[in-house]
């Protein structure tokens, strides 16, 4: 494979923009994505539980940004804990979806690559669901300095994503001759190319201190890490 981190990006874009209508299917594990084994499914239920109550922990907060903010899976739980918050994804299709199902003025929207955004605003709930694992590793550390430098003093960072697991990455869904962080999603018969990256819990930790953010991450069991953080004071 010949696709540079940009190109790759920007086919992830692509695909999440199609995949709008659908995204909350595999979260709900509706359709195509239910489980059909019971133990299976009540352990995804209890996990994905656990995630929304840690969400609903946070706040409240004057001022939040969400970054990556989808169809408004997250959104719902956290503007109502919001003073004014701002949502941003490169998606249209994800944030038409995010505003009428969240319909809350606190909310300010704004459709943006969040590689390549910028903003001078700081917040004292920095929020990214499901986003962490699509960073490419070279834009890991200039990322996450420049989100470090929107955190309001005693702000923080919280994050909920997937965590990496024996059946992660499945060998079917790697792209033959790329990087490791490379693999092939399927939707309405095509295929895209995007990034998808599992950590454990202390990999996490130690990637996010590398750009000097202190974190604190957990797991739900197994499929799911959260947590939050704070940019170190030197950094």
């Amino acid at each position: 494979m010949d696709r540079s981190d940009e190109e790759i990006v920007a086919e992830q874009i692509r695909y999440y923009d199609r995949r709008a209508p659908s995204y909350e299917q595999l979260y709900r594990r509706e359709g195509r994505y239910a489980l059909e084994d019971r133990g299976a499914a009540e352990t995804w239920l209890r996990e994905t539980r656990a995630l929304e109550r840690f969400v609903r922990s946070l706040g409240p907060a004057d001022a939040m940004l969400e970054l990556a903010c989808g169809t408004g899976l997250w959104t719902r739980l956290l503007a109502p804990r919001a003073g004014r918050m701002l949502a941003v994804d490169a998606a249209a299709g994800m944030i038409e979806r995010n505003r009428a199902a969240v319909a809350d003025d606190r909310v300010r929207y704004e459709q943006a690559d969040l590689f390549a955004w910028t903003q001078h605003e700081r917040f004292d709930l920095v929020f990214a669901g499901f986003f962490l694992s699509h960073i490419p590793p070279d834009r890991w550390l200039p990322f996450w300095r420049k989100v470090a430098a929107w955190v309001a003093p005693g702000g923080v960072i919280a994050f909920a994503d997937d965590t990496w697991g024996p059946d992660r990455p499945r060998s079917s869904q790697r792209v033959p001759g790329g990087p490791d962080y490379a693999h092939v999603r399927s939707l309405h018969d095509e295929e895209y190319v995007i990034v998808k990256r599992f950590f454990r819990p202390q990999e996490l930790e130690a990637a996010l201190a590398d750009a000097g953010i202190e974190a604190t991450v957990e797991t739900t069991g197994e499929h799911f890490l959260f947590g939050t953080a704070r940019p170190l004071a030197s950094a």
